[in-house]
């Protein structure tokens, strides 16, 4: 059985384990050494020790050495077939590995070309091809000089070997890049490292896109073109709200994919999968930077199979072990079946989360894949300023792209104006209660809605006056029809529900509805949900209930029908 090495097998890269197995061969993971010994390396070098808990199937787990001869020799031992990089920081080990085994492989003299973000715009400007200006600087006066001798005014701040926009910082006016600059020189690469270098770059304002491909001899075909929806934030951030896949070419994006393969030859990419990012404005296509390793971001195979019928780490395969396969992918042309889209949460502010009610919302989108947000224990998060800062991520693939879009603007919505909903901090307000105040009311509303038919109370409490079917939380499972009205009238027995609990309760009770039927929810129960009123809102968007137009003398009440 042949063995094929995965240089630190992470996020999307988890998915060569499986296709390794899938083609009879043996995978070995090669654990690369901590970028020094701070203690921010030593937290990452945990978070792939955790990465490598998430993969389900066996492999064989090595180490790298002390020196790289040392680890030379032992990967020639195994006698590998392939050496790939199951992420970025795996690039150039494995590279350096591949090439000195007479692998097939991207060639070592490419190597700053394919990993340096400076030495890729350097290689671009000697083949002709459209670059962005931009220099390495190491220190705040060498950024000034640099900015003050070009006139620049709108630049990107960036470290010169990073991933998942760690560091990246937009910049405005001169001020705002010596502030970046002072921060960033500060900061610890994502990798741990210590970060002595930076680019200063002209910004290019436009729409920002992912051309994703695999290389076989020097032969290009793209796997997945995916548009990048970012946000600035007020530090100059540069986060992801969400990517979603293009799945028929617009007016330029031909232009794009081009300019991408030309960008695949100048760096001289022979071998493997490229994630490469580009800007597109009014003068075309740009290079922001390439990655030679899969698509981040953490994507199942299935995900991607079910948007295209492939992915990545099987089709990057193929280059190495299965040349005719790949060419009559290529020739197939581009054709996706769905529409896929990758949703980060952007925290608002630092925060300890406690629960996560998304868990339960996301799973009513009609075109939910997966949620990855997971709170076990009090977690602490802090605002969002990159990729590794996100508030956790929900994965969407659907057939037809309006509703992929319908429930990328809810989610948008949720973050923006119900945040509990996706991480709460339990924050219940402490009200009085009128118990009888809320009794009275009750009754009025019940008799105001009996002329609509069969009608449900969720309560705490029984009320033996009023002749309808009642029923406390407990017993809500008993319910075994639906009915034309349902009135939620719970407060005191919500306190002590984690947020994630409430929102489970509130999903179940609005299943009780008939479809045209009408849901009740008074201000003496939503108050107690997470992000109060318009959280209730938002369980109740999600399973497609209609908000209806408030009723005069009926102030302070949700009332939702189900369409």
């Amino acid at each position: 059985m042949r063995n094929i090495i995965i240089v630190q097998c992470m996020s999307t890269g988890k998915n060569y384990v499986q296709d390794i197995i899938d083609r009879n061969c043996n995978p070995i993971v090669l654990e690369m050494k901590p970028f020094g010994d701070s203690e921010d390396a030593l937290i990452y070098q945990e978070e792939v020790k955790r990465e490598y808990e998430l993969i389900e199937n066996e492999f064989d787990l090595i180490y790298e050495k002390d020196s790289y001869e040392e680890t030379l020799e032992m990967v020639r031992e195994f006698d590998p077939a392939v050496i790939v990089p199951g992420t970025e920081d795996g690039v150039i080990l494995a590279t350096k590995l591949a090439n000195d085994l007479n692998l097939l492989c991207n060639p070592i003299e490419n190597i700053d070309a394919i990993t340096l973000k400076n030495e890729m715009q350097n290689r671009l400007v000697k083949n002709n091809l459209r670059s962005i200006k931009g220099q390495v600087v190491r220190s705040l006066d060498e950024a000034i000089e640099y900015y003050d001798k070009e006139n620049l005014k709108e630049v990107v701040v960036k470290p010169v070997y990073s991933a998942a926009s760690v560091g990246v910082r937009l910049c405005s006016d001169r001020q705002e890049m010596i502030d970046a600059v002072k921060e960033v020189f500060n900061l610890t690469g994502v990798y741990g490292n210590e970060l002595t270098e930076l680019v200063i770059q002209e910004r290019i304002n436009g729409q920002e896109y992912v051309v994703d491909t695999v290389s076989c001899n020097g032969v290009h075909r793209v796997t997945l073109v995916w548009k990048y929806n970012k946000i600035k934030t007020s530090e100059g951030g540069n986060i992801y709200d969400y990517d979603i896949t293009v799945n028929e070419l617009g007016i330029g994006e031909a232009e794009l994919v081009e300019y991408a393969f030309d960008v695949a030859d100048a760096l001289g990419i022979k071998y493997g999968p490229v994630h490469g990012e580009y800007m597109v404005d009014e003068k075309g296509p740009v290079l922001i930077e390439v990655n030679c390793r899969p698509h981040g971001g953490s994507m199942d195979a299935e995900f991607l199979d079910m948007i295209s019928g492939q992915h990545e780490t099987d089709s990057s395969l193929d280059c190495y072990l299965n040349p005719k396969k790949f060419n009559l992918e290529r020739l197939k042309g581009y054709h996706p079946f769905a529409q896929g889209v990758v949703k980060n949460f952007i925290v608002p502010k630092d925060l300890i989360a406690k629960s996560s009610p998304m868990n339960s919302l996301g799973i009513n989108l009609k075109s939910f894949y997966k949620t990855d947000v997971s709170i076990k224990k009090p977690q602490t998060f802090h605002k969002t300023q990159d990729l590794e800062t996100v508030g956790g991520t929900v994965y969407l693939v659907h057939e037809d792209p309006l509703q992929v879009q319908k429930d990328v603007d809810f989610l948008r919505d949720v973050e923006k104006r119900a945040f509990q909903l996706v991480l709460s901090e339990e924050l219940h307000e402490n009200v009085d209660i009128d118990e009888e105040k809320i009794k009275n009311d009750t009754v009025s509303l019940i008799n105001d809605i009996k002329p609509y038919g069969t009608c449900l109370l969720v309560t705490e409490n029984i009320y033996d006056d009023l002749d309808l079917s009642q029923i406390t939380t407990e017993n809500l499972d008993d319910v075994k029809g639906k009915f034309n009205c349902v009135v939620i009238n719970l407060n005191r027995s919500l306190v002590d529900k984690k947020d994630d609990e409430i929102a489970r309760l509130f999903l179940n009770i609005l299943d009780k509805v008939k479809f045209g039927g009408l849901i009740f929810i008074p201000k003496t129960t939503y108050e107690y949900m997470p992000n109060s009123r318009l959280g209730a809102e938002a369980l109740v968007k999600v399973l497609d209930f209609k908000i209806e137009m408030p009723l005069h003398k009926l102030n302070r009440m949700i009332i939702a029908s189900r369409i």
